[in-house]
């Protein structure tokens, strides 16, 4: 079954239903794990949504939708790990929070970059996380590891000199490039007055001439608007094509600043963690993006049902999927630190505002 292509869109206060847990995992059901940072993509081979995520332990993890039509909760089939044609070759012994390049037109197609499959995610290096890439020529994988790190390390006062974390991808086949977005900690203050540690969203493209994508800078930094919803720190991101701008983004941030000086498990993404929407007009999405000013909620505004689900804290990393028919799934992980699990909500385009 080939999937249709998905209209452009854009978002607003739309009207979202709650779905409730996507699923039960064995093996999750205790402090110290975690379910969630979805990427969700249709597998054209073997006919079916495949869904990469930070599965901890060990860190990543895969599952399968065995109803075509109903990606929602209760018809996920988690699989396990990734499998790794090499697995020694990853950074420090392990990585999390898998991302596949996708193709930009918004209908969560996997991207054939130069006929085989692309992965991005998050490894470690000398205590400091960094991203690393793979190839497969199957969704299912087996993946081939690169051995080095996808980027150049940050250093000094560089926005990313901490870490490069929360990594997203798209293939525009046009123009033969591939952008990777990606969340940058910094070690030392930056020029962003309400936080200074904030964690700012980036963009690094790989052109067709290039070996390793080129590091574009700050894309979307914690806004400078007091009280705002991403005025701490900015996380994970994914990109649409839009209605009224030529791009919109959908990222998790919150109003609070880190504190460099903390010791809490939580001191460089303090909560809570809020999902929203970003756009820029710039054709080439690489920069004039800008904040909607609202998130999609917020934590104290959660219903009953939904902290009685073990929803709370934090609304971490934001996935939409678009289905036919106007449909639009909402994947996001939420729940105490240790203990998040996966959560959905759906709308349709006739509850999308703008």
């Amino acid at each position: 079954m080939t999937q249709p292509k998905i209209p452009s869109f854009d978002p607003a206060a739309a009207r979202w239903r709650r779905l409730g847990p996507v699923a039960g995992q064995p093996g999750l059901d205790k402090a110290g794990s975690v379910c969630g940072d979805p990427c969700v993509v249709w597998d054209e081979e073997e006919g079916l949504w495949r869904m990469f995520l930070f599965q901890s332990p060990p860190g990543h993890g895969q599952a399968v939708c065995r109803d075509r039509g109903d990606p929602g909760p209760g018809n996920w089939e988690f699989l396990g790990p990734l499998a790794f044609e090499n697995p020694r070759a990853l950074l420090g012994g392990e990585t999390h929070k898998p991302f596949v390049v996708l193709k930009p037109d918004g209908g969560n197609q996997a991207a054939r970059v130069h006929g085989r499959f692309c992965l991005l995610t998050v490894s470690f290096l000398d205590r400091r996380k960094v991203l690393q890439r793979a190839w497969s020529e199957h969704l299912a994988g087996p993946w081939t590891l690169e051995s080095e790190p996808l980027l150049e390390a940050g250093i000094g006062g560089d926005f990313d000199a901490r870490h490069q974390d929360a990594v997203s991808g798209y293939y525009f086949e046009e123009r033969d490039e591939l952008y990777v977005f990606y969340m940058g900690y910094p070690l030392k203050a930056q020029p962003q007055a309400l936080s200074p540690f904030g964690s700012a969203q980036a963009l690094a493209v790989q052109g067709p001439d290039d070996t390793r994508p080129r590091k574009c800078g700050i894309i979307l930094p914690p806004s400078a608007q007091k009280g705002h919803w991403a005025s701490g720190w900015v996380g994970g991101f994914q990109i649409f094509p839009g209605k009224k701008h030529a791009w919109v983004g959908l990222a998790n941030a919150s109003p609070s600043a880190p504190d460099p000086g903390g010791s809490e498990v939580s001191r460089e993404e303090p909560p809570p963690s809020l999902g929203g929407f970003a756009y820029t007009d710039d054709a080439s999405a690489r920069g004039g993006w800008r904040w909607f000013e609202r998130p999609l909620e917020r934590v104290e505004d959660l219903p009953r049902e939904a902290q009685e689900w073990g929803e709370g804290v934090n609304l971490w990393r934001q996935h939409l999927l678009s289905l036919p028919g106007g449909r639009r799934l909402l994947l996001y992980n939420s729940g105490s630190y240790g203990y998040e699990r996966l959560f959905a909500q759906e709308t349709r385009d006739a509850d999308l505002k703008i």
